[in-house]
């Protein structure tokens, strides 16, 4: 059964802290007329560090779509790979034994997809399938996650790697000034995360189920308008209520699999926000730390969209994980509205050493 290993994370050596942005929304939108609102919005968000590509005088500049996307290929081709190697070690697996690569990112565009340039220069087999995911937004970590133990379903013995790079900062967009994409820039940042789904072996969350929701008709709630300056991040003032829907359909996916969802050991879930985490923990009538490693995530590096779901993961694994058989849930949200949620058990079972694998040895021998 497939079992979703050790993740891992790295953030860019840019930190702005909640203060930098409290003074910069008030020297940048000093004659807004929404400035105070948006001020207390950008200070209940909870974030108090988040982490940038560039430093933040580079940040607020907008050279225009042409030189941000060439500045997203450029640092997701320089920060991808060492991530991708941690990810691959802690799985025990090394290039050769990965069957599918998941790319999710919703920040910039490559074609074609950072895929092909990592198995052009990481040591993948030819073969290695591509699944590039763009459009899912914070989402689609969940989703890679789904999909990810799709294949191994399909494949007993395969091996996938996800990858998430999202650089939020460089959507910035300075003549935006509604009150939601103020907020946005006082929450988003960026980050790059890898984790591997083992068919066989592996210590972490055995994926046992998934299913995802759509909210209907509110597909304009969360989305982008590109326009020639790039992507313009579009929010309602709606989304943090979706929870009074989206809790129930993770509740109806558990009891159609005999699963209580309200009674699980450990929850990783997307960190929108606060509200979104305060909603789903009084729907499912759960006690605020069951989501305390998203909180984490959410405090020292803002919303990382699509990565938020493994920075989570990875703080669960550090604090030593849970005990064997424990069931847990993992969602990731996003446009849609949509959710993507897996249900899983926890297992101590050893990863075979990466010089034991089928294919090392077979690779020893040509």
């Amino acid at each position: 059964m497939a079992t979703l290993c050790r993740p891992a994370i790295s953030v860019p050596e840019h930190v702005i802290t909640l203060d930098q942005t409290l003074e910069l929304a008030r020297r940048l939108h000093a004659g807004h007329p929404q400035l105070a609102l948006a001020l207390r919005l950008i200070a209940n968000t909870g974030v108090r560090t988040r982490h940038l590509v560039q430093p933040v005088e580079a940040t607020l500049d907008h050279p225009g779509f042409t030189a941000r996307n060439a500045l997203y290929e450029a640092e997701a081709k320089a920060r991808v790979p060492e991530t991708v190697r941690r990810a691959l070690e802690h799985a025990g697996l090394g290039p050769e034994d990965i069957d599918m690569i998941v790319y999710v990112s919703c920040t910039g565009f490559m074609m074609p997809s950072l895929t092909a340039w990592l198995i052009n220069t990481m040591g993948f087999r030819p073969q290695t399938r591509q699944l590039p995911i763009a459009q899912l937004g914070c989402a689609a970590g969940g989703a890679a996650v789904n999909r990810a133990h799709d294949f191994c379903t399909a494949y007993p013995q395969g091996n996938v790697l996800i990858v998430s790079c999202e650089f939020c900062s460089l959507c910035y967009q300075p003549t935006d000034l509604a009150v939601g994409n103020l907020l946005s820039n006082g929450l988003f940042g960026d980050a790059v995360a890898a984790a591997v789904v083992r068919g066989e072996g592996g210590r972490g969350v055995r994926l046992e189920h998934n299913g995802s929701h759509l909210v209907p008709g509110t597909e304009g709630w969360i989305s982008y308008a590109v326009r020639d300056t790039g992507f313009h991040f579009m929010l309602d003032k709606r989304v943090p209520g979706t929870m009074a829907q989206l809790a129930p359909a993770m509740t109806d996916l558990g009891r159609d699999r005999d699963w209580d969802v309200a009674g699980l050991d450990f929850y990783i879930v997307h960190a929108g926000g606060p509200r979104i985490l305060d909603d789903l923990g009084a729907h499912l009538r759960l006690p605020g730390a069951m989501f305390r490693y998203s909180r984490a995530t959410l405090t020292e590096r803002g919303n990382i969209a699509s990565a938020v779901v493994f920075d989570a993961l990875d703080r669960f694994f550090a604090d030593g994980g849970a005990d064997d058989e424990a069931r847990g849930l993992i969602a990731g949200f996003g446009p849609g509205i949509t959710a993507e949620i897996a249900l899983g058990s926890w297992t101590d079972g050893h990863a075979r050493p990466e010089a034991l694998t089928l294919r090392g040895l077979a690779a020893s021998h040509v």
